[in-house]
């Protein structure tokens, strides 16, 4: 998952940056709306951080851009304007949700999250009914699961299914155990558990997978399909 931070505020732009890094996301940083404009292109990103107040080319011209051009891109404005016409006006131009400043750092993480599930449903809806991965065969359609060139039905519970499909849609990629537990569980109250939880789904999905190196984990990362 690729984070693109447009803040012109480099104090506050190297701060996400770095702690979105230890997140496990990949990040960029744009300091105007031209330099974001660009690296949207070269690089592109599943989620932008948009200041609206940017030099050169404004927030919200950069979220027109975007919009004009069905630009694949999932956005969240940020702003000091508290008033609700600002908002109202951030969410009409096309953005994804909005954010008042300061703000606390443990909201934009659930924030994006929430961005994160909405964008997982989406690449559901166009992605094959079949997902294939590192000897791993998953038919989202009758929610069947197989292993090995010869097929072999692999029986697992609803949550061992939810988890590794979210695997599977990151094709590789590290999902860390928060959004594992908010996409699968989706239960507010079992939050204080949830690393004990998805660890324990991981461990039983590994042993009926056969493969004790079929899902990787990598501290500060999270979890990924070899």
């Amino acid at each position: 998952m690729r984070i693109l931070i447009v803040e012109d505020d480099r104090d506050l732009a190297a701060a996400l940056d770095d702690a979105l890094r230890h997140e496990g996301y990949e990040t960029g940083v744009a300091g105007d709306g031209v330099e974001a404009l660009r690296l949207l292109a070269e690089a592109g990103a599943d989620i932008v951080l948009l200041d609206r107040d940017l030099p050169i080319l404004s927030g919200d011209a950069v979220m027109e851009t975007i919009a004009r051009n069905r630009i694949p891109v999932a956005v969240l404005m940020l702003t000091a304007a508290t008033s609700v016409d600002d908002r109202v006006g951030g969410l009409d131009l096309g953005a994804d949700d909005y954010m008042t400043k300061p703000f606390a750092y443990r909201e934009l993480l659930a924030r994006i999250r929430a961005l994160r599930r909405r964008t997982a449903v989406g690449a559901r809806d166009g992605d094959a009914a079949v997902l294939t991965r590192g000897g791993i065969t998953l038919d989202t359609e009758r929610r069947l699961v197989f292993v090995g060139s010869g097929h072999v039905p692999v029986n697992l519970t609803p949550k061992e299914y939810g988890v590794l499909n979210e695997l599977m849609l990151a094709d590789g990629g590290y999902v860390n155990a928060e959004y594992l537990h908010d996409a699968v569980w989706n239960d507010p109250t079992t939050s204080s558990t949830a690393t004990d939880l998805v660890k324990t789904t991981i461990y039983s999905l590994r042993r009926k997978l056969g493969d004790r190196d079929a899902v990787v984990s990598m501290r500060g990362k999270g979890y990924r399909l070899r």
